[in-house]
């Protein structure tokens, strides 16, 4: 993991957070990596095989609660990015040795040609979803399997978490695989902040090569001051210096709109 870094501080409130002191930010973007670090994967976009990556990104694993029977929770799991980072003709989803078992498996990317098809294009969020089943069977295919973390649908922000975001800036972290000088992934978890800006809500700054796609993290505080950390959604590419967020309530209506003839 990179070293996280505050951009500074600020008090909890009752109602909300709203800025957290440095320490508890990387405190918070720690335990962040521990708890998530293997919900995220690599991806790049190109030409064709041995082409130079023309896109970078980060997805991550989400499991979206459907709803129960008699036998437990029916959930349907997917990978979620940018759009903007599945658009090129092929692709390859990297692997790390913390996601695969054996971890010796992780020793050559997930290869996927035709690219672009294998997403779910929801254009009116700027996502794109790949329902997972193909990556098991690809896994299961080698001999391999995958040993991996999901943002799951309660950490996922409800619409009234999302709502609670308002102008003012506000502590949050972006857990992403950035992009070295050698071509290397490392797992990044960065502070930074949100704040709504019209019916948007942002990150603030912009943020380096490999990080569209990634998770955005935001915390709040409960009556009695526990910090509960909440997925409000995923990075899009930057826009005026910043980068809009695809927040989660509407995550969740394009997901179920375009799935709907199948839940």
């Amino acid at each position: 993991m990179s070293g996280s870094r505050a951009t500074g501080a600020g008090p909890v409130s009752n109602l909300g957070v709203v800025l957290l002191d440095p320490e508890t930010e990387n405190d918070i973007a720690y335990e962040l990596c521990q708890l998530l670090g293997r919900a995220i994967l690599p991806v790049h976009g190109s030409d064709g095989p041995g082409a130079p990556a023309g896109t970078f990104g980060t997805a991550f694993f989400f499991s979206e609660l459907i709803g129960a029977t008699d036998d437990g929770e029916v959930v349907h799991e997917w990978l979620l990015t940018a759009a903007a980072t599945t658009r090129a003709p092929y692709g390859e989803i990297g692997l790390r040795p913390s996601v695969t078992e054996p971890a010796d498996a992780a020793a050559e990317p997930v290869e996927l040609p035709d690219f672009a098809d294998r997403w779910l294009d929801l254009p009116e969020v700027g996502m794109a979803a790949m329902p997972t089943g193909g990556l098991h069977g690809y896994a299961e295919d080698r001999g391999w399997s995958w040993r991996t973390q999901q943002v799951t649908d309660a950490v996922a922000a409800p619409a009234e978490a999302v709502a609670r975001v308002g102008a003012e800036p506000r502590s949050a972290f972006v857990l992403a695989l950035g992009v070295g000088d050698d071509g290397s992934r490392p797992l990044e978890a960065v502070i930074e902040r949100v704040a709504r800006r019209g019916d948007e809500v942002r990150v603030t700054t912009e943020l380096p090569v490999g990080y569209v796609g990634a998770p955005v993290f935001g915390v709040e505080a409960g009556p009695d001051g526990e910090v509960a950390l909440r997925c409000l959604g995923l990075l899009l590419p930057a826009t005026s210096g910043g980068h809009p967020v695809a927040t989660f309530d509407r995550i969740r209506s394009a997901l179920a709109a375009a799935t709907a003839g199948y839940r």
